[in-house]
């Protein structure tokens, strides 16, 4: 397919030192040692690229832009240089009839991954997203028929997102909820991390496979472990001391936000360990609580988003009780992801040090 029709991912747009630099935070990420950088770099360079096709339905098109808008390394650049993108609707210049016509065409061929963005209504017979006359559950099913893999990004391709909350008013589901032949693997958030998603598509080209799942179908290397257990703010809750309300003196000091909503007690991601943006924060860093976006039906069991969680007891006795209670459990997780989050460290520092040419 010609790459010409997208207005993005020009081979070579993405410089040796952001290249290496992805591939060495996608290994760490991926919870390798460092010794594999060469050998996802070798895999990431293979000139024989996967052919992806990307579907839209109910969705805000956040997934997209969080790659777009990722930068040192661009991301979209480096995925778009990683895979042959056959058909994207947000991407394309092409509309209408001709970009029916790519979609058809790179279907015909066959031996693609399949990329699902936002959810897929059932009800009423899914007329509730349609694209060129067909819905999305048809469009799903067609295209995942010759398929060798599906990539569900986002929560709402996942487990249906915000469109599948109570009441659920268009029957939205998952991707998993209507493909049951395939091997699919869940990335979500709301948006997800895009380093999440490149470490996905590198864990595939490099072992020629798609990484070990959690129960829900995520890649335990960034859904392994609960925020809570990595969290920069945990000390604080340990020795009791929290946020009260937005705005008091402890949220002023850094202390914990679970009182005030933070769901990361119950919630799988690596968030605290990789981040987002250049400037690596993360919506706990930055004083606000974890929504809980990457479980499913989050929009219902972690609502209300600033009202804390009733079922998890609150230590009050400093660390010497809590140690023993909450410390114990959790001293394993923590310092796998201790490790990782050094292990990022140190590939950025060598990437950014790197004299390697741009």
């Amino acid at each position: 397919m010609d790459r010409g029709i997208f207005l993005g991912g020009i081979p070579g747009t993405t410089s040796r030192r952001g290249f290496l630099r992805a591939c060495a935070i996608a290994t760490a990420a991926m919870g390798l040692p460092m010794e594999m950088v060469s050998k996802v770099a070798e895999a990431a360079k293979d000139p024989e690229r996967p052919r992806v096709i990307w579907l839209h339905f109910q969705e805000c098109t956040g997934c997209t832009m969080s790659l777009l808008e990722a930068s040192h390394p661009d991301i979209a650049s480096l995925i778009l240089d990683l895979i042959s993108l056959d058909y994207q609707e947000t991407l394309m210049v092409a509309a209408g009839e001709q970009a029916e016509e790519n979609l058809h065409k790179a279907i015909e061929e066959g031996n693609y991954i399949l990329v699902v963005e936002g959810g897929i209504p059932l009800k009423d017979d899914g007329v509730y997203c349609k694209v060129a006359g067909k819905t999305a559950v048809e469009s799903l099913k067609k295209a995942a028929e010759k398929a060798v893999a599906i990539i569900a990004i986002g929560t709402c391709s996942a487990y249906g997102g915000i469109q599948a909350a109570k009441p659920n008013p268009t029957g939205a589901v998952g991707v998993q909820d209507i493909i049951k032949d395939k091997p699919i693997i869940n990335v979500p958030g709301c948006p997800p991390n895009p380093h999440n998603f490149l470490s996905t598509i590198l864990y595939y080209l490099t072992f020629k496979k798609l990484p070990p799942t959690d129960r829900w179908g995520r890649p335990l290397f960034a859904y392994g472990r609960k925020i809570h257990d990595h969290c920069e703010r945990r000390p604080h809750f340990d020795e009791g001391r929290f946020v009260e309300q937005f705005g008091d003196i402890g949220h002023q000091l850094g202390y914990c936000l679970y009182k005030v909503g933070c769901k990361g007690p119950e919630t799988y991601s690596n968030c605290p360990v990789i981040r987002f943006n250049d400037v690596e924060v993360w919506p706990v860093s930055v004083g606000n609580g974890c929504y809980g976006c990457t479980e499913p039906n989050f929009w219902d069991t972690m609502a209300p988003f600033h009202d804390r969680l009733p079922n998890i007891k609150i230590p009050g006795a400093g660390i010497q009780a809590s140690a023993t209670e909450f410390g114990k459990a959790a001293l394993g997780v923590t310092a796998a992801a201790i490790a990782i989050h050094a292990g990022i460290g140190v590939a950025k520092r060598l990437a950014t040090g790197s004299k390697s040419e741009e």
